[in-house]
């Protein structure tokens, strides 16, 4: 991984999101490229916008300043024109590992995902 987020890392078992001082959703995009071996934390799962300014607010102040979204979800594009509206910038399309291997391989596949910036606030 690029960025370590200590607080992940450094949590005991049974704390919750808010006890680790990390939004559950940038916390499971994580642990998902972490799993992965992807070098940036990946938003494989939908992500609400009533949780972009505190994921965006995490990234700063743990230090996470590239993610990449492999989300199929339906309103992408606006979520990420809200990244952009709080301080993102998109950086193309790139690719990232799955999470999961096919049976009987440790292959990852490849798949498609939108590379974004986080500028300073």
């Amino acid at each position: 991984m690029k960025y370590t987020i200590e607080a992940i890392e450094n949590a005991k078992p049974g704390m919750k999101w808010d006890e680790i001082g990390c939004h559950w959703t940038l916390g499971q995009a994580y642990l998902y490229s972490k799993e992965a071996g992807n070098d940036l934390p990946n938003f494989a799962e939908v992500i609400w916008d009533d949780d972009i300014e505190a994921i965006l607010s995490d990234c700063r102040k743990l230090g996470v300043k590239e993610f990449t979204i492999s989300s199929t979800f339906s309103s992408l594009i606006e979520t990420i024109a809200r990244f952009e509206e709080l301080g993102c910038t998109l950086d193309g399309i790139v690719r990232v590992k799955e999470r999961y291997t096919h049976f009987g391989s440790d292959d990852r596949a490849l798949i498609p995902a939108f590379k974004m910036t986080v500028k300073e606030a």
